[in-house]
């Protein structure tokens, strides 16, 4: 395959557009912007899921101060209505010991249930404390991740227009070259992500290998319409003055 010296070199800067148009791809799976939403995000959830299991706490403490305030109404009106007895004076002499014994034993357990309802109202104030605490973290992680977002999608949009830039360039290039030259640089780019590359002195520009003394000379005596290929790596060679030829 014969093509003009001048489009060969065209190759170079179809080869650049191509070279930035794989660095952006790259950039996009590995955007440090949105790396820090995925480590934002899951440190959000993790906020979200304390803060949930706080509140399932609370709840779970307004059920027993419920149950025991229940209880504890329930012990007042026995209380209640044994005092009622005992003050009517029409209590027999026997059943009113009992009565007096029951009260006893009433008072005593509303005291028990008092101090029960008492260590668990402290412990759902305490508990209180620790939700709004969670509250206010998972408020943070929430605008750290909108922050977060927003660089994210900044970073995209000058990916995206970078990108935009580069299919241009690239969109006016192409239309240079013969489509024999070109199926072979997408073939070539398609298997070892170089297409084309500058033939420097004597190393090729697409794998860095110097080429032999003998592979050199054969080169220097092909035409210059020619297209050369890198016998390492199979890339075409572009030979301009920086070839040493």
């Amino acid at each position: 395959m014969n093509v003009e010296p001048s489009v060969q070199k065209k190759l170079l800067e179809l080869a650049g557009v191509d070279a930035e148009l794989t660095r952006i791809a790259h950039r996009r799976t590995a955007l440090p912007e949105q790396q820090e939403v995925a480590r934002l995000t899951t440190e959000r959830n993790a906020y979200k899921d304390a803060a949930v299991a706080v509140e399932i706490s609370i709840d779970d403490l307004d059920r027993d101060i419920r149950k025991l305030e229940t209880e504890v109404d329930a012990v007042r009106k026995r209380e209640d209505r044994d005092r009622g007895m005992l003050t009517s004076g029409t209590v027999a002499a026997k059943q009113l010991s009992e009565i007096q014994h029951e009260l006893g034993s009433l008072e005593r357990r509303r005291g028990v249930l008092e101090d029960e309802l008492l260590a668990i109202m402290e412990q759902r104030e305490a508990t209180v404390a620790d939700h709004d605490h969670a509250g206010a973290r998972l408020s943070k992680a929430d605008e750290d991740l909108a922050d977060a977002q927003r660089l994210r999608d900044e970073a995209l949009a000058d990916l995206d227009v970078a990108q935009q830039r580069c299919d241009t360039q690239r969109s006016g290039l192409v239309g240079l070259f013969p489509d024999e030259l070109l199926a072979v640089y997408d073939k070539q780019r398609s298997a070892h992500g170089v297409g084309a590359a500058l033939l420097q002195a004597r190393r090729c520009g697409a794998c860095r290998i110097e080429i032999d003394r003998g592979e050199m000379q054969r080169i220097a005596k092909a035409a210059p319409n020619a297209i050369v290929r890198c016998p390492e790596c199979a890339a075409i060679m572009v030979r301009t003055k920086e070839s040493g030829l």
